[in-house]
């Protein structure tokens, strides 16, 4: 068996024996809701973080979402996908690197109807918004491989 034959047949044994990915696997979650319980949706609608309430949560890939109103709390229910962030809230800086890590509410961007989060100011301003195309298409392609992964494991 060559070396490559050797690795993809490990990782192949290693995803299949895991189980199935968890939502704190996928979804960065501060206390008890994913993104630290800040409405998602208020991101696209008052362009600005807005911390949420258990008040108006949601249950979504098996995760929490909090919602600072009722009305946010519907938006989000008629469509999910559209409100919740690139790389299940983990930095999008951080995801274009091959890692998993946690943001700060108030470093975010949307770009095309996706809000991405970010880091620290020199993950936001110095690598996501000084090269957005790059940064998203490497988080892409290397979220599809670090989704599921224990943040202890990249």
């Amino acid at each position: 068996m060559n070396k490559f034959a050797k690795i993809t047949a490990a990782t192949a044994f290693a995803v299949l024996s895991a189980g199935p990915a968890l939502a704190v696997d996928e979804h960065y979650i501060a206390g008890d809701a994913v993104v630290g319980g800040y409405d998602v949706v208020a991101y696209h609608t008052a362009g600005a973080p807005t911390m949420g309430s258990a008040d108006y949560s949601a249950t979504y890939q098996g995760a929490t979402w909090y919602f600072s109103s009722a009305e946010n709390l519907e938006m989000f229910n008629a469509d999910p996908a559209k409100f919740a962030p690139a790389y299940g809230g983990w930095c999008s800086a951080g995801a274009s690197k091959g890692k998993k890590v946690p943001t700060q509410p108030d470093l975010f961007a949307i770009v095309d109807g996706q809000l991405y989060l970010n880091s620290s100011p020199g993950a936001h301003n110095n690598l996501f918004l000084a090269d957005t195309e790059n940064v998203i298409r490497k988080g892409e392609g290397n979220w599809k491989q670090i989704f599921a992964t224990p943040t202890g494991d990249l």
